[in-house]
């Protein structure tokens, strides 16, 4: 549920930052970039968190 919750986050980020941009009058490719880059970030944490999750003991009752 975290990593959910995380791509959820970076989902709602993204789209606005993407749609910042865009209004400014940026250059399509820089904006891409700049989102891709952001993108990159929020993947690796999400990985970040799912090594930290299945490393967390399972108990079954």
């Amino acid at each position: 549920r975290p990593v959910i919750d995380r791509a959820w986050d970076a989902q709602l980020r993204l789209c606005k930052r993407y749609r910042k941009l865009q209004a400014k009058g940026k250059n399509v490719n820089i904006t891409i970039v700049a989102v891709a880059r952001e993108l990159a970030g929020f993947i690796w944490d999400m990985g970040r968190i799912a090594m930290s999750v299945a490393q967390q003991p399972q108990y079954h009752k």
